[in-house]
């Protein structure tokens, strides 16, 4: 339930802070690699409750946002949300390699969607932002096979 809290809570807070503080969007755009590790902690808990989670945050974000960052918050999740859904659905690999290759793929557009609408596509903003995005899921990927492994060697 931590997660779920933390998953929503932050995607609102991020995109009030885009809505208040666009001044500040390398800060932003490093926090969002948070909301995307949490997203997929959200993923592994509840399945497909992951898209109950982001419309309940997306709903939150236009209430307490700029729409106009809550739109390009609404549509990138849209699609990572999409390419998650396809890989974890048909791909039949351990659970850290799915949530891998899902934000392999999701978290490039994403990342160009979101920067792209709210016309903060800059070099230093996108690179941040997918820095801490594959940062943050490349540790989590690391922990889950660390565990794997262990409880392997275990049995």
């Amino acid at each position: 339930m931590l997660f779920l809290i933390s998953y929503i809570s932050s995607v609102v807070l991020i995109n009030y802070a885009f809505s208040t503080a666009p001044h500040l969007d390398i800060i932003w755009s490093a926090w969002g690699g948070l909301v995307f590790v949490l997203r997929d902690m959200v993923q592994t808990r509840f399945g497909h409750g992951a898209i109950a989670a982001m419309l309940a945050a997306l709903v939150l974000s236009y209430a307490t946002s700029d729409p106009s960052i809550a739109l390009a918050s609404a549509t990138a999740f849209a699609v990572s949300e999409c390419i998650d859904w396809l890989v974890f659905s048909i791909t039949k690999r351990p659970l850290h390699d799915r949530l891998w290759i899902s934000s392999a793929l999701s978290i490039p557009l994403d990342t160009f969607i979101f920067f792209g609408m709210i016309g903060a596509f800059t070099p230093a903003v996108i690179l941040t932002a997918m820095g801490s995005k594959f940062a943050g899921v490349t540790a989590v990927w690391l922990i889950m096979a660390w565990r794997l492994r262990k409880q392997t060697v275990a049995s």
